[in-house]
């Protein structure tokens, strides 16, 4: 059990669950990619904890780049995107593989497809460490999905609680 703030979390998944998982995905996405060289998009902040574990497991050329966007204030998603921080690296004609560190809405997944679409990439496709299938209102599933779970608010791997509980090397649920 940890508390964060004024919150009570417990373990949920452990940091060798997600490492095991993490290390399959990194197999999986080097299959879809074989012979190609996508454009990894990590959407910050939660998810730069996934994507510096998930890269390292990629066995084909890629290249990285990050952006910001919030959707979320407190404990739950405010359905509007307000990008923070841009792309810079051109993304015409290129494989995209968005990074995120869940998927619950869908909110600012759908709004990422869409700014790809309209910048012309070749491919989009989705890798999440966690989704919520009964929270996704938006966006179509995830392409490649470390952990399905249920609509409760976690943290822990990078996912916050205002801010804190990042740090955390295991995934914790809400009590």
């Amino acid at each position: 059990m940890v508390r964060i703030l004024d919150k009570e979390f417990e373990p949920y998944i452990s940091s060798e669950e997600i490492k095991k998982r993490i290390n399959e995905m990194g197999s999986e996405i080097s299959k879809a990619y074989q012979d190609k060289k996508p454009l990894l998009v990590s959407v910050l902040n939660g998810s730069f904890i996934f994507t510096a574990d998930l890269i390292r497991t990629i066995d084909t050329p890629i290249e990285v780049t990050f952006i910001r966007v919030a959707s979320y204030e407190a404990l739950k998603s405010t359905g509007k995107v307000r990008e923070i921080l841009g792309l810079k690296e051109n993304v015409f004609g290129r494989d995209i593989l968005i990074l995120e560190d869940i998927v619950d809405t869908g909110t600012t997944l759908e709004h990422l497809s869409e700014a790809f679409q309209d910048l012309g990439t070749k491919s989009i496709k989705v890798a999440t460490l966690l989704h919520k299938p009964d929270a996704q209102e938006k966006a179509s599933k995830p392409d490649f999905v470390g952990f399905e779970i249920p609509n409760k608010f976690v943290v822990g791997f990078g996912l916050d609680y205002e801010g804190m509980g990042r740090e955390l090397k295991e995934i914790y649920q809400i009590s």
